[in-house]
Parts: structure tokens; sequence; C-alpha cells
């Protein structure tokens, strides 16, 4: 997946002369955390953060002839310069720039202009769509050998059974000559699908404590 097909376009920026006070209404009104900061050509010039400005901003139980500190310039507090991405790059590669930089919003930059954003809420929201965990659905792991041809044996056993994969995904097991395959179904009732996966000789590690009911 590219990083445009999940991208906020609908960007909020400030120009870097803008007052701390102006981002922190805008945090407030659009119930963000981040503002981009751009010149008049949107070139990405640096990033400002609810905590930024809430580390910034006088405390209420200061002065009140403190509080001209938030009438500073915004560009005074903004992190410069900033990690941006491009639309084209993949949504793995920027997870691991989120996990590597420690940081929670990539401004998107085409041709040296912003175009949009993304956040880690924006990743999470995406990871649950991949996963399927948002649908109702049942979760069934498989140990599978390390080699060619694992993955469509097993997807066979739900074709067989006429359900429907919501989704796939591949980890590493801890002897490097398997895998783990794991499966959300389009079904509350695995059962029939765990028994002709046992039954082709498969390890389940999920569930892997489920017996088929006595009849």
């Amino acid at each position: 997946m590219l990083v445009e097909e999940l991208m906020n376009r609908n960007m909020i920026t400030l120009p870097p002369t803008a007052t701390i006070n102006d981002a922190l209404q805008l945090l407030e009104k659009h119930k963000i955390r981040h503002i981009t900061i751009v010149d008049d050509d949107m070139q990405v010039l640096g990033i400002v953060s609810d905590r930024d400005v809430r580390d910034a901003s006088p405390s209420t139980f200061l002065d009140t002839s403190d509080f001209h500190i938030l009438n500073k310039e915004i560009q005074t507090i903004m992190t410069s310069p900033v990690i941006t991405i491009h639309p084209m790059d993949f949504v793995e590669e920027i997870a691991y720039i989120f996990y590597d930089k420690e940081i929670a919003c990539l401004p998107v930059v085409s041709r040296d202009k912003l175009v949009g954003v993304v956040t880690e809420k924006d990743m999470l929201y995406k990871l649950i769509q991949l996963t399927g965990t948002h649908e109702q659905s049942s979760l069934i792991e498989v140990k599978v050998p390390d080699q060619p041809g694992e993955l469509p044996k097993v997807a066979s056993v739900f074709g067989n059974h006429n359900v429907n994969i919501v989704s796939v995904l591949l980890y590493p097991y801890k002897d490097p000559e398997y895998k783990i395959l794991v499966f959300r179904v389009k079904t509350l009732n695995p059962m029939p699908i765990i028994n002709d996966l046992r039954n082709a000789g498969y390890t389940l590690l999920w569930p892997n404590n489920i017996m088929e009911p006595k009849k």
C-alpha cells in the first residue's frame, strides 16, 4: 500500500509568523495534535505539536502579564528541519520511520510542496483495516514449514468450506524452518476448518486447545 492511499489531504497549516496562540486555537478547534508550518509556496519549514505549544504556554497560575508569550511567533518553537515522506512511499516503510524516530506525524511532500500528512493514528487505523479486526471473524494461526506452496495448501482448506478469508499475515517462528500463517476468516464457527487443518497434519497455534465437541 502506498502513502497516497493513506494520507490525509485536509492539512491544517500555519505560516512561520503565526503566533503560538494561533496554533493553540487551531489544535483545539480541529482536535489535532500537529500543525505543519509552511511558506507561501506550501514548502515545509517546520512542524509543531500540541506538546510544543503546551510547553511554551504560560501556566494558568502565573500572572496574566506573562501571557504575552502566546504572541510569540510559532517559528520560535517549531521543530526544523522536518522528516518528510513521498506519496509513492510504501506504508510499511514509513511505519518503521514512526518507530525508529519516535515521532507521531509525517508531512507528505511532492515536488517540494506539502500535499498531505500521515499520523501515527492513521497508521494504527490502517493496520486495523488490513488485519480485519474490525469485522466479525475468527482468528486461526497455523504453523507451516518454511517452503514454497504451503500458503495455497492451507488456503484451500478454507475454500473447501466456502469461507472467505478476511486477511492473511505471515510471521517468523522461533524455529527458522517454520513460519506462522495467521488467517482471519469470515465465520463465527471455525471448528470444521480447524478439524480439517489438524487432520491434514498442521499444528495450530491458535486456537490450540479447542477440541471438536462430542456428538
